[in-house]
């Protein structure tokens, strides 16, 4: 399984992007999708997770009510839209597929497969 990360850039406080995560692969539809991310000087940290079906979501509490995750199976495409950025939002954003679909996840080390991750800045 590969993964493509893209939509990341330069925005300011209080804007919006959309990041997207492509998938290669037959199965994507089966996989727990994750995003997370890392800022400068920082360790890597969770930020959302969806199920194979989109039915549950589970946010970090750092981010909750700005950013929704979505996915289209059909698509091989997970998507994370970031509403009223903030400068601490800025970091490199990685997207991450969990093949264990028994339970979520927020643990890096529980996902098997990452793509190359994608530069938010947000400017004050």
């Amino acid at each position: 399984v590969q993964l493509q990360a893209c939509g990341g850039g330069l925005v300011q406080a209080g804007g919006s992007l959309r990041l997207s995560c492509a998938a290669s692969g037959r199965t994507f539809g089966s996989y727990i999708m994750g995003w997370f991310r890392q800022a400068p000087g920082k360790e890597r940290e969770f930020v959302v997770v969806i199920t194979w079906d989109g039915g549950s979501r589970y946010y970090a509490d750092s981010v909750k009510g700005r950013f929704t995750i979505a996915r289209d199976n059909a698509k091989n495409t997970v998507y994370l839209q970031m509403n009223s950025l903030k400068p601490e939002d800025t970091a490199v954003y990685y997207c991450a597929a969990r093949t264990n679909t028994v339970a979520i996840s927020r643990r890096l080390n529980e996902y098997d497969y990452w793509g190359q991750g994608t530069q938010v800045t947000v400017s004050s």
